[in-house]
């Protein structure tokens, strides 16, 4: 008895113990030990691909000055959101955060992240879109800094179009001609697909993205009124239905189950014809589809001269309600938003990203065999601040 009182006791103060030590390293972990400011930053930036180069652009930072050692955080895509406001609510955040840029307004409205307005002047502005820089104000202050933005474009297997009677050369410009397209791609055993053609929703793109399309890129707030029951984007949701119920509810469920990334994405595999995805899917055919011949398109327009409209999103880097080290974590942000960082980005990513001249310096990049450029046609804004951009693509492949 005597033994079991020993034994609980001890662990209660080895339990104790271990306790503050956590805290006295916590403590310390807010400096390296030469006196550097610790600054953490939070992404979601973890594949084979992305993390060097992300950890290169920090490691390039922290050679760059002696005054502040940035801390790279992974956190995997959906986790960083909710651990972000579970770590603001508890006054305990990073210091710097990969964030969503369509929800900036909201964020800064729920006092979730801090105004960046100090550190800021018109000179800085000015390396970005204006209409991009807008999505980052909310009542005439900045709370981030835009660093980089995406459209969903349709790439195709150019094999699989000549296997098809398809020209390589000749992508389908309408959604009539992408219907007509996929079913002379599609290859069935029997009841069972083993290649599809296409179908809407696989991909980096979603049923809003086609009801925008249709509705020649109007949102679904115009002018501070809903505008989701439109004709043109009821038509584009029972146009996706019909997808649906021509391959069958089993051929998708079954693909999707299959559906894996890098090598295993099924275009790259072979088992699905065309796919829409944003630019920086070109990564992936990079590393891991360097036998597949493929075509970069516009997403087709609803009909013809109705326009190629997808929807565009990007993220911006926010410093955290209640970060410790803003000041620091402003250098870095400036830093990682400035043209040497953003042009590598973009290069090894072929990425778009926001600043200007980084982006216009890595588009004439004649080592990319994809190359691009970004234009901001318009953006709408919701009663609750939630703002988004709808952007442009145009692809040039290089010889």
């Amino acid at each position: 008895m005597k033994r079991g009182l020993a034994f609980i006791l001890a662990v209660f103060m080895l339990t104790g113990l271990l306790a503050g030590c956590s805290v006295e390293q916590k403590a310390d972990a807010e400096k390296t030990k030469d006196g550097k400011v610790v600054v953490d930053f939070w992404t979601f930036w973890g594949s084979e691909t992305r993390r060097p180069i992300i950890e290169k652009i920090i490691d390039d930072y922290n050679k760059s000055q002696d005054k502040v050692f940035v801390k790279h955080t992974f956190l995997p895509w959906g986790d960083i959101w909710t651990k972000n406001l579970a770590s603001v609510a508890a006054g305990n955040p990073a210091d710097v955060i990969i964030n969503d840029i369509n929800t900036v307004a909201q964020r800064a409205e729920n006092k979730q992240v801090e105004d960046l307005s100090q550190y800021i002047d018109d000179s800085f502005k000015q390396k970005f879109h204006k209409h991009l820089w807008d999505t980052v104000e909310y009542d005439g202050k900045s709370y981030a800094v835009p660093f980089n933005i995406d459209t969903r474009l349709l790439f195709y297997n150019k094999t699989a179009f000549k296997e098809a009677g398809l020209d390589p050369e000749k992508p389908p410009a309408t959604w009539a001609e992408l219907e007509e397209y996929a079913k002379k791609l599609d290859i069935k055993n029997g009841d069972n697909y083993e290649r599809v053609g296409f179908y809407p929703l696989w991909g980096s793109v979603g049923a809003s993205s086609w009801m925008t399309n249709a509705d020649s890129g109007k949102g679904f707030i115009e002018d501070g009124e809903l505008a989701i029951n439109t004709p043109k984007k009821v038509e584009a949701f029972n146009w996706i239905l019909d997808w649906k119920e021509r391959l069958g509810k089993k051929t998708v469920q079954g693909f999707q189950a299959e559906f894996g990334s890098e090598q295993s994405n099924p275009f790259i595999a072979g088992k699905v014809a065309m796919w829409v995805d944003v630019g920086t899917f070109y990564t992936q055919l990079r590393d891991y589809g360097q036998d597949v011949n493929f075509g970069v398109a516009p997403i087709p327009a609803n009909e013809e001269g109705s326009g190629n409209w997808a929807e565009g999103g990007g993220f911006v880097v926010e410093i955290p309600k209640g970060a410790k080290h803003p000041e620091e974590a402003m250098g870095f942000i400036k830093y990682l938003t400035d043209v040497e960082a953003q042009k590598y980005w973009s290069v090894k990513n072929y990425d778009n990203v926001a600043n200007i001249e980084a982006a216009e310096a890595a588009s004439m990049n004649s080592k990319d065999r994809i190359r691009w450029s970004t234009k901001l046609l318009s953006k709408t804004w919701s009663k609750q601040k939630c703002s988004r951009c709808q952007l442009s693509t145009q692809i040039i492949i290089a010889d």
